[in-house]
């Protein structure tokens, strides 16, 4: 079995057992891991809370948008609709992220022409889909001095990640959970969760749901995806929007559904909900599609936009290839929770 598809079923394996009420037996051992990286982020909080650490703010007010919890809970559709609420609303965005799985750390900006390998597959994204200036690095202030430094119009920064990024002042944070919760409650490696669940609400927080319903005590906002259209590989690289069709046009065609996503079960289950036949390829998340995950006879494939930015057309040979687009639609209050915590944006 290759390794990439090796690390996806393991992957998906610990969200399983995370999922269970009590940790399994198979994962007793990383008790002692989850105590010390317990103890670890809780005192690196107090430090912050005692000033002994100093959080830096951006040059322009910030919202970041982030997990509690590891395996993807939809953080990145919420920022590039984000986006587009903030620039609906008269303001100029613009995006700051780590950039998973680059290959160096330092600041830099995001570009049309930027690899995905250089820059992180969903920044590049967020940079294709919504047109707004993005600059990576994995010290989050240094990217957002880059960016206000190229694109000084900028009046609001949406930081994709970096909520535990603690360096990094906000003026609101925005965490998402989907239909999982929190799990068993566990911080990691025993749990999903990135830190242990505060007892409140922190402030000048709002929590989005992606999958709709609460799915824990906290009080939220349901927000909905959903598969828009389907568009040819090459059309979505140029944008022709002329070319997108909704899914039913492929239906009673079979395809081959790959996924590089914590939780690829959800996007093939939106399209078996849109009634297309497929077989189901999930793989690691964020995989590097080098070499192509498919044979060179497979006929058609159809894939997520995360995965596309890793698919140079002139890569897929005589496959066509369908890029599916995700839309995040947010809930009709979501202006008044967050109008509160920005400023006004200026002419």
């Amino acid at each position: 079995m290759p390794i990439g598809r090796a690390r996806a079923g393991l992957e998906r394996w610990l969200v399983r057992q995370w999922q269970a009420s009590r940790p399994p037996v198979a994962l007793w051992p990383a008790w002692p891991l989850a105590w010390v990286w317990s103890i670890a982020v809780t005192a690196r909080r107090a430090l912050y809370r005692a000033g002994l650490l100093k959080a830096r703010p951006a040059p322009r007010p910030t919202v970041v948008v982030g997990n509690l919890v590891a395996g993807g809970a939809g953080k990145t559709p919420i920022v590039m609709a984000l986006v587009e609420h903030l620039r609906a609303a008269g303001h100029r965005p613009g995006v700051i992220a780590r950039g998973h799985g680059r290959s160096s750390t330092g600041a830099c900006l995001v570009s049309r022409l930027s690899a995905a390998r250089d820059v992180g597959d969903e920044p590049l994204l967020v940079h294709l889909r919504t047109g707004a200036p993005v600059a990576v690095g994995r010290d989050r202030v240094a990217a957002a001095l880059a960016l206000c430094s190229a694109h000084p119009e900028l009046t609001v920064i949406v930081s994709d990640d970096g909520l535990q990024h603690l360096r990094l002042a906000r003026d609101a944070q925005i965490i998402a959970f989907d239909d999982r919760g929190v799990g068993n409650g566990h911080v990691l490696p025993l749990g999903p969760l990135r830190e242990p669940m505060p007892r409140e609400l922190p402030p000048r927080t709002i929590v989005v749901y992606t999958r709709g319903s609460a799915s824990t005590p906290w009080p939220g906002l349901p927000g909905i995806r959903r598969l828009s259209a389907v568009w040819p590989l090459a059309d979505w690289w140029t944008g022709n929007a002329t070319q997108a069709v909704t899914a039913h046009a492929l239906r009673n065609r079979p395809l081959l559904a790959v996924a590089g996503l914590a939780r690829p079960e959800g996007f093939f289950a939106m399209l078996r909900e849109a009634g297309l036949t497929i077989r189901e390829l999930p793989l690691a998340d964020h995989a590097a599609f080098d070499p192509l995950p498919w044979s060179s006879d497979e006929r058609e494939v159809v894939v997520t936009e995360k995965d596309a930015v890793k698919l140079a057309p002139e890569r897929v040979g005589t496959t066509r290839v369908w890029v599916a687009r995700l839309d995040f639609d947010l809930p009709s209050d979501f202006d008044a929770a967050l109008a509160p915590w920005l400023p006004r944006p200026t002419p």
